[in-house]
Order: structure tokens, then C-alpha cells, then sequence
């Protein structure tokens, strides 16, 4: 079983919609953190070293990433390129994410 972490800035809106999309699957753990050291869920180094991949909204929070836990990232950051334009579980969010993320859990 693969663990799935996503991540964005504040974990309020993006990650936590794709934590919930993806969560009913039974070949995934999945797990949701922001960046930003006020997320919901700050992502730690716990986080990233527990993640197998992990999708990143936009090319900042790679960049983050990569800076912040250079040494405990072990797992491969996919960009889904989806900026901070949607609500908590919008249709065009979700619509998004299930067309770019199953593609990278095969």
C-alpha cells in the first residue's frame, strides 16, 4: 500500500478536498498538510518521511518542500499545478484532481 500526502499552503481547501476524494481508495493511505507554519495540519517531517509520493498543488510548495525537508524527502513530488481559485470540495477541484492524480498512483 502506497501512502499519498497532499499538500498545499494552508490545508483548509485543496489538500484536505483531495484527502477526501481519494481516502474511499483501498490501495492508498492518504494523508493531507500545508506549508504555511499556520496550516490546519502543518506538514512535518514525520509527514514526509511516512509519504510515498506527494502531490503538490503549485511549483511553491514543491520549492518549499524541497528546501525545508531536503533531507528527509525520500518520496517523488508530483505538481498538479492547481492554484488557490476553489472552496473545500468545489466540483471543478475535485473534477481536477481526479483527472490529474490517478495517473501517478499506478
Amino acid at each position: 500500500m502506497k501512502n499519498v500526502l497532499f499538500v498545499c499552503s494552508q490545508n483548509r481547501l485543496r489538500s484536505p478536498t483531495a484527502e477526501q476524494v481519494f481516502a474511499a481508495r483501498r490501495d492508498i493511505e492518504v494523508g493531507s498538510a500545508g506549508t504555511n507554519h499556520d496550516a490546519e495540519n502543518p506538514l512535518t517531517a514525520e509527514l514526509v518521511v511516512w509519504a510515498d509520493i506527494i502531490f503538490v498543488m503549485e511549483k511553491a510548495h514543491r520549492t518549499k518542500l524541497q528546501k525545508k525537508f531536503r533531507r528527509s524527502l525520500k518520496a517523488r513530488v508530483v505538481c498538479l499545478d492547481i492554484p488557490d481559485d476553489y472552496a473545500f470540495m468545489d466540483p471543478a477541484l475535485v473534477t481536477l484532481l481526479e483527472e490529474r492524480v490517478p495517473r501517478h498512483l499506478r
